[in-house]
């Protein structure tokens, strides 16, 4: 990540020429960004700026405030007066729908604007990134929205006592901490800002240092559709400082964060050793694509692409181990083989540009070196192609092909474009199952099969929180989300989502 240290204004860098970017989006990045406090802009405590880097040209494009632990605590104060003044939490249900509801109008007004800061920001494609990610986005928004008037508690009929009255209540967490990655920034953030709205919690949130443009545009959005000063609040920075600082503030009731199982562990210890606060964990994951003999080659292949490359191979339930069968294999990699010279690979803003690239050097750097201890170890490596010119994060799409289980390239998360191919004997079906479990991430899966029976019970067998049958990477608003095993703790997604931002309140009555 690079750093600029006192830097007067955004002018003062180097930028990308890229005459792609339109007008409205030129200008945002012209900026100075700030933090996002009480429903006012305002400098950083710290004079130290991060640089916002376009992952297709190498090149800074504009710079972001480094908010520090001072920040956070101004942040979480303005939440923590919001919620305790009641603008928000104790507004009327349906009045705190309708705002909700007019946020999801909004945001979808503004969707082509938000694809296109993606696309420059985070290397997406733009046509996915307005089609997949903001499609989805106000999708969580729009549901969840319709939660808000229906958190109830409910008649408890006491099993000891003939007499006396008992009921709980459902009641909002208070303040909630959101710390989101960098790969989704706009799907991930929806999960969890959108229920803790919905329950009546007030939030600060701490976006990627490498993506953290369309939250602060999202920010001027939820003031546009009305929602009140310091219900949200943004503080951009790096991780160790100011999303430490957020995790262990002791005003901070929850906190929810998707990213690396390391940084989760650290973050749950955090949260024990302040105020014992409540943490959702969305982890890592080592997805388990799971072909059975049966299965049909054409659909199989195109869920396959869809499920490793798409965004690049960087989403948590990528489906990067594939188990094919003896029957099956050669069919299956070439015809996967073919398809990834198909990809085309470029800056995201291109609308025939079906991969970008990694978010940084540093990722780019990361992935090559699993396909290099990969091809060490005496695996077959099969790549696509990747744009001619200099400059840019690009790594090409990779297969492994003749992988082992011992191999880093499949046990450990890889993030990035590469699909790892395991070879298993068709009648091997307990091997499989047993395989595609060994592992320490429980987050997703893929069963392949013609055999619905099959599928079914194979699914109540696979460790994972969600178990995808004949496709990969499908997500609806409606559905739980979350991990097993290393893989997190807690749920987004569905009234899943609206239980982690919510307490429970027994009342009970002797007469």
């Amino acid at each position: 990540m690079s750093t600029i240290k006192n830097a007067g204004s955004v002018l003062d860098m180097e930028y990308a020429s890229s005459p792609q970017y339109s007008d409205s989006l030129k200008a945002f990045l012209q900026r100075r960004h700030g933090l996002y406090i009480g429903g006012q802009w305002c400098e950083a405590e710290g004079t130290e700026r991060i640089a916002v880097i376009d992952p297709a040209t190498g090149k800074a494009i504009s710079s972001i405030a480094a908010g520090n632990g001072q920040d956070i605590d101004r942040a979480v104060n303005a939440a923590r007066s919001t919620f305790k003044q009641g603008a928000w939490a104790d507004m009327t249900p349906l009045e705190r729908s309708k705002l909700l509801f007019r946020f999801a109008a909004v945001l979808e007004e503004h969707a082509d604007e938000l694809a296109e800061m993606e696309a420059v920001d985070a290397g997406k494609p733009v046509v996915y990134a307005r089609h997949a990610d903001m499609a989805l986005s106000c999708n969580i928004y729009h549901y969840m929205a319709g939660w808000a008037t229906k958190l109830n508690g409910e008649a408890i009929k006491l099993a000891g006592s003939a007499g006396g009255h008992a009921y709980s209540l459902r009641e909002p967490v208070g303040v909630a901490g959101l710390i989101v990655p960098w790969n989704f920034p706009m799907v991930l953030l929806a999960y969890k800002l959108a229920p803790a709205l919905a329950a009546g919690c007030t939030v600060v949130i701490k976006p990627a240092e490498n993506t953290s443009l369309t939250t602060l545009r999202l920010a001027e959005l939820a003031e546009l559709a009305g929602i009140p000063a310091g219900v949200i609040n943004v503080v951009t920075g790096f991780g160790a400082e100011a999303g430490g600082a957020l995790v262990r503030h002791p005003d901070v009731d929850k906190v929810a964060f998707t990213g690396s199982t390391d940084v989760g562990r650290q973050i749950a210890i955090m949260a024990a050793q302040s105020n014992l606060k409540r943490v959702t964990l969305e982890l890592g994951g080592k997805s388990p694509v799971l072909v059975m003999p049966d299965a049909d080659v054409e659909k199989t292949v195109a869920g396959v692409m869809r499920g490793i490359f798409f965004n690049q191979g960087q989403v948590c339930t990528a489906g990067s181990r594939l188990y094919l069968p003896r029957s099956l294999h050669d069919t299956v990699v070439a015809e996967l083989s073919a398809a990834i010279d198909n990809l085309v690979c470029g800056h995201g803003l291109d609308t025939a540009v079906t991969m970008g690239p990694l978010i940084s050097q540093v990722q780019k750097e990361r992935v090559l070196g699993y396909i290099n201890a990969a091809e060490s170890a005496g695996a077959t490596i099969v790549q696509g192609k990747i744009p001619a010119e200099k400059g840019g994060f690009f790594v090409p799409a990779t297969l492994i092909v003749n992988a082992t289980s011992s191999m880093s390239c499949v046990t450990e998360e890889i993030f990035g474009p590469v699909l790892s191919i395991i070879l298993y004997e068709d009648e091997e079906i307990e091997k499989l199952v047993s395989d595609a479990n060994d592992t320490v991430f429980g987050l997703a899966a893929s069963i392949w099969t013609q055999n619905f029976e099959r599928a079914h019970k194979l699914a109540a067998r696979v460790e994972a929180g969600t178990v995808w049958i004949n496709t990969h990477n499908y997500f609806d608003p409606t559905l739980p989300f979350g991990g097993m095993k290393q893989s997190g703790w807690g749920r987004e997604g569905g009234f899943e989502a609206i239980r982690m931002f919510t307490e429970i309140k027994a009342v009970c009555s002797g007469y």
